[in-house]
């Protein structure tokens, strides 16, 4: 038994030993769109945050002898109106620095009726980490991105909706393509349709209404095509506030494209869980998704 706390405890003093290396500003010269936020920025509960005006990049680097080469961005959730940076944040960027993946976590501007604002600062992190791939020891072919709720829709917008960059920008970073290698999704927010979706962050994200034409262009279901990236899926059936059918019915239309995908639905888990532990089967979805990048051969 004292040998088993020892080891947990030690687990638990590598993870944590791993400290931002770097914090970047994903617009030092200002962003092309602006969300209208001029209230300060607002930390409560620990470290999540609500008022985001401007976005920034907290970056967990492997140590050398211990990287894989592969990449993370992590968008939060929170609704589209908070973001949870801790448990689905910086303690996920942490993991995977112990697991050598660099973990980038990305604070997005809030939306605040501007619907571009979060997929703008979402696509323009893909396109900084691909940039300094070389000097950060990342391989520019295994850029993945992770969102959890809210962040899963984020993630999965980016990962249905990105571009190879444009050549003819004047901007050396939108030249990059935004589009990643693989996506991490838990408990995702996927559709914007009143059948399973959840309202809250639809409405905080494009505001009231029906419009169908916003509605469709979010449902990130209706969207998938063959070079939609390969996704691996976490979510419990028990959860009360995003329905799995979010996931399911993004992963049947995969499937449709025949992009691979990897399902876990765990019997409990309810939502939110994110890094922390509940002494329950959904526990091991970190380990399970470290498996599913070697069969990827995302690592080696």
């Amino acid at each position: 038994m004292i040998k088993k706390i020892t080891l947990i405890l030690l687990v638990i003093i590598n993870v944590n030993s791993f400290a931002q290396d770097k914090i970047l500003k994903v617009w030092p010269n200002g962003a092309p769109n602006d969300n209208g936020m001029k209230e300060p920025e607002e930390k409560y509960d620990g470290v999540r945050v609500r008022n985001v005006s401007e976005a920034e990049m907290y970056v967990y680097l492997p140590e050398k002898e211990n990287n894989t080469g592969a990449a993370v961005v992590i968008c939060p959730g929170g609704g589209y109106v908070i973001e949870a940076m801790d448990h689905e944040g910086y303690d996920m960027a942490k993991w995977l620095a112990s697991k050598g993946v660099a973990g980038i976590v990305l604070k997005y501007r809030l939306p605040y009726g501007n619907h571009e604002i979060p997929s703008t600062d979402a696509k323009r992190a893909v396109r900084i980490v691909r940039k300094n791939a070389a000097e950060w020891g990342i391989n520019s072919e295994k850029i993945g991105i992770a969102g959890s709720s809210a962040g899963g829709h984020l993630a999965s917008t980016v990962g249905t909706h990105f571009d190879y960059g444009n050549k003819e920008s004047n901007d050396v970073i939108e030249q990059i393509s935004c589009r990643p290698d693989f996506m991490l999704l838990l408990y995702p927010v996927v559709t914007l349709r009143e059948a399973f979706g959840h309202m809250g962050s639809r409405v905080n994200l494009i505001g009231e209404g029906h419009d169908w034409k916003m509605i469709s262009e979010y449902s990130n279901e209706m969207k998938v095509t063959p070079e939609t990236p390969p996704t691996f899926f976490i979510l419990a059936d028990d959860d009360g506030a995003v329905p799995p059918r979010n996931s399911i019915e993004f992963y049947l239309a995969m499937k449709e494209n025949d992009v691979p995908a990897e399902l876990h639905i765990f019997k409990d888990g309810g939502h939110g869980f994110g890094m922390n532990k509940k002494d329950l089967p959904v526990d091991q979805w970190p380990e399970l998704f470290y498996s599913w990048l070697k069969a990827q051969k995302i690592i080696d």
